[in-house]
This record gives C-alpha cells, structure tokens and sequence, in this order.
C-alpha cells in the first residue's frame, strides 16, 4: 500500500532534522520512493517553509529563536548562482533559455541571465564578470555573427576554470573549443527532413534563402548543398541571402545579395523554397504573393525554425529544433558537472556532445509540385 504524502513528508522533515543537510538521492532511496517524487516533496516543504532546499540538498531550517542569532548566509552560501549567458533579440534562443531555466529551478540552483549585445565579443567581459561575482558555471549561447568572432572566442571560452556548457553551437572540429561539453540540434538532419519532404511531394527544384549571420545559418547553408547536390531527385538548386541585414556584416560589400524570391524562381524554374529563419520566411512569402506567386499552389514552402511560423496568413510548414529541450539538456548536463566536482572524490568523466534531432511540422504552406499527381493509395509506389 503506497505511503500517504503528509506522513511521508513528515518522515522527511525527521531525518532531515535529525541529520542536517541531507542528500535528496539519499532520502528517495531510503524511503522508497522517486528522486522525482522526493524532490516534489522537497519542493513544497520548502514554499512551506518548513525546511530549505539547495543543489540536490534538504537542509533544515532553525527555530525563530537560534535563526535570529545566527547571522544569514552569504549569497554564495550553496556554490554561487550559474551563469546563463544568451544573445539579445534572439526569440530561438529565448526558448533554449526556458527550457534551461526550468531545469535550474527544479534543481534548486540560483540562476543569473545575463543578456549579450550584439557587438563582437561581447561575451567575454560579461562571463569574466559574472565569474568574478561568484558564478561557479556557466551555460552560453555566444552569438558568433561571423566564423572570424567564433574562432576569437575559442580560447578564452577553454580556459575557463568553472564548469561551462556550450549550447545550440557546435565548435570547430579540433579547435581549443572541441573538449568543452556542448548540446545542440542536428541540423542536418532537419535540412533532411525538408528536402526529403519537398522532393517526396514531387519537387525537384528548390531554393535555400537561408541568414548568413549564426552558427546555425551556416550549418544549414552547408547542410542543403550537401544534400541537395547529392540527392538524385534534386535537379537543380540555389542558396541565396534571405534579407539585407542577415549578412556577418550587413555593411560590408558581399558577393552575396538579398534576393528578389520570385525572380530567383523563375530563373532556376524552382517550385519550392526553404527559407531560414521564422520571420525572414513570413516576410518572403509576401513577397511572393506581391509578386503574383501563390503559395502553396505555386510555390511550396518550408521554414526553419519554427518560432512564429505558424502565425502566417497561411501557417507554413516548418523545421522544428527542440529549443526547450536543448535547454534543458545543456541545464542538467552543467548540474551533472557540477555535482561531480563537488562530490568527494568524484570524477569529471568523459566530454559530451550532444545532438536532438528535430522534426517537420506539416502546415498548409506545402503541396505537391505543379503538373504531378498524388500515387493512388492502391498502386505500389515502386510501379
């Protein structure tokens, strides 16, 4: 017969009055139950006031009568905040950030956000000071306008001396950044799965208007041209700058110019586009309807990211990274880094690179190509 909660919250106050600041993975084994399920208990205990909570910990509290002799503790009192360090204006990695702030909170570990400006390097001050105010780890999506601030950023970033977790970037291969534990999304795949649905609709021309002015911009860049000039059911195919300010440096002269969509589909005889990112794509399918092109009738299209994709006129179809749990994966990684270097002993164990693995949300802004037909459902596809 399953415990009652109030006895068993009960019987976690006793020991944890009895034995002081006592491990929640202790407590769930010792009374049978999920670290889930204890740290819920943990949790409203807390708002209870009735004992208080730190990272992986249930510590008691003190009689009104010895807490006014006892002077409160420092800020840092349980290892300091953690540092989370994020681009401003970056709506994609604002969910990232939710996701990891949930983690956070669950844990019990005090966070400090810290929002970058969008001039080059400017993290690096912002995490030197955060560092310096008692951070004891940091979680950062630095922006990395161009692949020359990325590399900048390498070595400073390695040499931190506090656990740090790379998110929603994937550093170059052998770089000094290389063995820094980094969660991400496989773009790759997602280019996949939009260029396996637009040909699986008959489509055999299609358009990249893809940014220029992330890391993630140029994986999708780099993913489509594989992909595409690989692909045996893509004719032709063309990548293109999706708005003026999407450049590494919009000032600067580029051989690379914003695109007229509806002219460049024309030219390359294209019935369909993957457009990067949200907005550039809502903006872009306007024009085309401005310049006489229907979508999905003329043109399908697919856009990636999908933070407003679905607020369209027409909702389009979209790539879709799992933002929030990108978030929380890089969170409890950084936890996992964190309690290994507190506990006695404990060992830093191997660096991780992680990936998830998106996936295509079907809205009404793609069909099949002009002048093709669906496989009747009786007929086999390989007749």
């Amino acid at each position: 017969m399953r415990e009652p909660v109030d006895l068993r919250r009960q019987r976690i106050l006793a020991v944890v009055q009895s034995r002081g600041a006592t491990r929640v993975s202790d407590l769930a084994a010792e009374l049978a139950v999920s670290v889930v399920t204890l740290r819920r208990d943990v949790e409203e205990l807390a708002r209870e006031g009735k004992l208080r909570r730190g990272h992986g910990v249930a510590r008691p509290v003190l009689p009104e009568t010895e807490r006014a002799a006892v002077p409160a503790p420092p800020p840092t009192a349980d290892g300091g905040p953690v540092a989370l360090v994020v681009p401003e204006r970056h709506a994609y990695l604002y969910e990232a950030l939710h996701g990891a702030r949930t983690a956070f909170e669950e844990a019990g570990v005090r966070i400090a956000l810290h929002i970058a400006p969008t001039a080059p390097g400017a993290e690096q001050p912002i995490v030197e000071r955060a560092l310096a105010e008692g951070a004891r780890g940091l979680l950062i999506a630095p922006r990395w306008r161009s692949s020359a601030t990325e590399e900048a950023d390498y070595a400073w970033l390695s040499r931190l001396e506090v656990p740090a977790v790379v998110m929603e970037r994937r550093p170059r291969r052998g770089s000094a950044l290389h063995a820094v534990d980094t969660v991400c999304t496989d773009h790759w795949y997602g280019v996949h799965l939009a260029v396996e649905h637009l040909t699986g609709l008959g489509h055999r021309r299609i358009v990249l208007a893809a940014r220029d002015d992330s890391p993630t911009a140029r994986a999708i860049r780099a993913a489509f041209t594989e992909i595409t000039a690989e692909h045996g059911d893509v004719d032709k195919w063309a990548v293109a700058l999706s708005s003026p300010g999407a450049a590494p440096d919009p000032g600067a002269e580029s051989a690379e110019k914003a695109i007229e969509l509806p002219a460049l589909l024309a030219e390359l005889g294209a019935t369909a586009a993957l457009l990067h990112g949200d907005v550039d794509a809502l903006m872009l399918v306007q024009a085309l309807r401005d310049g006489g092109v229907r979508v999905p009738e003329d043109c399908s299209v697919i856009a990636y990211d999908d933070v407003v994709a679905a607020l369209g006129s027409t909702p389009l179809t979209a790539v879709s990274p799992p933002k929030a749990d990108v978030g929380r994966a890089a969170a409890e990684l950084l936890l996992r880094r964190l309690s290994d270097r507190s506990a006695a002993g404990g060992s830093a164990g191997p660096v991780r690179r992680l990936e998830l693995l998106p996936a295509l949300e079907v809205r009404g802004s793609t069909t099949r190509a002009p002048g093709t037909s669906a496989v009747p459902a009786s007929t086999p596809a390989s007749e």
